[in-house]
Formats: C-alpha cells, sequence, structure tokens
C-alpha cells in the first residue's frame, strides 16, 4: 500500500495538508472513518461546515456508522448533495479486495450523484451493471447485511464442525461438497476458532442491534454471535480435555495473535479469550507472531507467563502444546522433525485447519483440528 501511495505523491495525484489548507474549489469529498469514530465524523464534518466553500458539492461517505450514519453527516451539510459508498476493504487484503471487485454498491438521492459517482469510478468500472445504485437507507442496510450473511456462513460452519467431530466425519469433505454447489461457492466456510476484527464484528452487532430495535423477533443474529464467541474458546477446551482437566505447570506455544493473517490486529481475535483462559490455568505462554507483539506488549504489559518470541521455532521450545490461531503463511509448512525436538509433548491444536491431520501424526504428533479427523 504504501508503495502505491508514494508512486501518487511523486506523481502529484495525492497530496496530503492540514484541514485549513483544503482548498475551497474541491469538488468531491470523501469521508473515510472507522465504524467507531461516529463522533470525530461528526466534528470534521461540522468543522467543515463552517470553511468557505461554494455549495452544493458531492459529499460521499464512506464509513460504515449503522442506518442513517450517512442522514447524521449530512445534518451538518444540508445544502450539498450526499452519496453512501461503502468500502469493500479487507483488512490485510486491501489492494487485491478493492481491485477485484466485481460490483459495487452506491446508495445516491439524485441522478446527478449517481452521474458522478459513476465518473469518477469508471476507471475501476467500466459496465453500468458493475454499479448497483439504490437509495442510501438501502445501501446502508445492504452493507450490515452483507457482513452478517458471512458472518452466518462462518458460525454454520463452525457449528457443522461441532457435530462432524461427534459423528466422526471429517469437515473438509463436508466442506469442499458444499463449496462445490454452485449456488454457495467456496468463500466464508472455513471451520476455525472464529472471525475477529474492528470493522467485520461491528457489522455484526450493529446489525443484529438494528434487527432487535425493529422490534423483529430474529435470534437468528444473536446465534451467529454467541456460536463465535463459544468457538473462541475450542483450543482451549481440546487442550483442557487432553490433559485431563490439569495444565498447571505446563507451557504452552501459541502462533499467531492477530485475528486474521497479514495484519497486526488483534480487536476481537481469538487471542485474548485464549490467554485468559490459559492464565487462569496456571499455563506460561510462549507467543509468536510476525506482526501482532507490539499490540499484545501494549495490552498486556511485561507477565512472567507471557513470554514474546521473535522466532516461531523460539516459542514453541519446552511446550507441552502447540496452538495455531492464526493462518500465516509462514506457519503452514514447518519443519515438523524440528519442531518436535524443541517440544516437550508434541501436541498440535489447528485452530485454522492448515495443516494435513495424518501427515502431521506422520511425524509423531498427537494432532488436533476444528472438525478433522
Amino acid at each position: 500500500v504504501n508503495n502505491y501511495l508514494n508512486k501518487q505523491r511523486k506523481a502529484g495525484f495525492l497530496i496530503e495538508c492540514s484541514f485549513s489548507q483544503i482548498p475551497l474549489d474541491i469538488e468531491v469529498y470523501l469521508f473515510c472513518f472507522s465504524p467507531t469514530q461516529i463522533e470525530f465524523a461528526l466534528k470534521t464534518v461540522e468543522k467543515l461546515s463552517e470553511r468557505p466553500i461554494v455549495h452544493p458539492r458531492l459529499m460521499v461517505n464512506g464509513s460504515t456508522f449503522g442506518l442513517h450514519g450517512t442522514a447524521k453527516l449530512k445534518h451538518h451539510l444540508p445544502k450539498d448533495e450526499w452519496v453512501y459508498f461503502p468500502d469493500v476493504i479487507q483488512e490485510g487484503n486491501a489492494i487485491n479486495s478493492v481491485l477485484n471487485v466485481k460490483h459495487v454498491i452506491v446508495g445516491v438521492e439524485s441522478n446527478s450523484a449517481q452521474d458522478t459517482m459513476q465518473e469518477l469510478l469508471r476507471p475501476f468500472f467500466r459496465f453500468s451493471y458493475q454499479y448497483l445504485f439504490m437509495p442510501i437507507l438501502d445501501a446502508e442496510f445492504t452493507k450490515l447485511s452483507i457482513s452478517g450473511m458471512l458472518a452466518t456462513r462462518i458460525s454454520y460452519m463452525n457449528d457443522l464442525a461441532l457435530v462432524a467431530e461427534k459423528l466422526g466425519i471429517d469437515i473438509a469433505n463436508v466442506k469442499h461438497g458444499i463449496a462445490a454447489d454452485t449456488r454457495i461457492g467456496a468463500a466464508y466456510l472455513s471451520a476455525g476458532v472464529g472471525f475477529g476484527g474492528e470493522n467485520f464484528s461491528h457489522d455484526i452487532l450493529t446489525l443484529s442491534s438494528t434487527v432487535s430495535e425493529t422490534g423483529v423477533k430474529s435470534r437468528l443474529l444473536e446465534q451467529v454471535w454467541a456460536i463465535n464467541e463459544q468457538q473462541k474458546e475450542i483450543l482451549f477446551r481440546k487442550l483442557w480435555n487432553y490433559y485431563h482437566c490439569d495444565l498447571s505447570g505446563k507451557t504452552v506455544a501459541i502462533w499467531g495473535a492477530s485475528f486474521k493473517e497479514n495484519t497486526p490486529s488483534t480487536h476481537n481475535s481469538p487471542i485474548h479469550i485464549l490467554l485468559a483462559a490459559l492464565w487462569a490455568q496456571g499455563v506460561k505462554v510462549r507467543l509468536h507472531d510476525p506482526q501482532a507483539l507490539e499490540e499484545i506488549a501494549g495490552i498486556y504489559g511485561s507477565r512472567e507467563d507471557l513470554i514474546l518470541c521473535a522466532d516461531r521455532y523460539e516459542a514453541a521450545q519446552g511446550a507441552h502444546a502447540l496452538c495455531l490461531v492464526t493462518a500465516w503463511k509462514q506457519y503452514w509448512s514447518p519443519d515438523f522433525n524440528y519442531l518436535q525436538q524443541l517440544m516437550l509433548h508434541p501436541l498440535i491444536l489447528d485452530g485454522r485447519n492448515i495443516y494435513d491431520p495424518a501427515y502431521v501424526k506422520s511425524k509423531g504428533f498427537a494432532y488436533e483440528g476444528v472438525g478433522r479427523l
């Protein structure tokens, strides 16, 4: 991302300036805040309303503030045309997630705003069928509903994985069968230790709250969230059962802390529930993550029962078990022979189902995945 930004800076297409230095002849304003920054966004728009800009301008809300979020911003700049353009960025895969989008949702209030947005986006989306124009409120609800659907798929697979384990069924086979159905596809069908992330989690909670406020008696989203939170405990439960409810004095290695690969963020990550459960049982944790250690250190500080390791194999030194929380690519194909030499007991708890159970077991490890045999 930085390479792209630097390229645009050098070309003169990206100019960073203070608020007071924003030219008054700007025709389009784009507001991109995190879902929790609504108050900051409102103050920013209010501050902009005090500038002597010529109205009307096109104001584009690219932030997900739930229903009526755009209307709240418009309250401070009522003379301008407003558009809701929900982001499609996936954290950890920002560039590809934008460039590979087939359709875009745009909430508009007028034909002129629709025409301007289509012209702005034309270099990326050339064809009219790629634009899903709709009223702003509809677009805001659609954005939340998409996140709700994706979360439902994840929790559904995690629920099936628990059943599969009881029945002696490999959830990987079930996943491949479901994904082969063209009506369903393969996206968001991986069983594991649950989803996290600030934006995605915020969308689910906002949608659930919105449904409740309407008075509609729907428990689906509540169950989706509850299943996900319970799933974050699964590695601990497997470890607890493996050691017959006695973890005192044990050392556990953890690979991965971020809520997903390619990001340093641990917001709503399964790591927090896992750490709390392990520490409650007197376990010493040796943790490795390529990007998230600084954030973990900032949250938990210095502790005798938490050792942050710069190397993945260092984390496994003297461990009674290895828990995989995040599917970083560097974890996918470790030196299992070396790993076994480092560990006190060869137990791998695979929270992302990235390993082949048969192969890992052939290397002398005890292995447990999520719904795997």
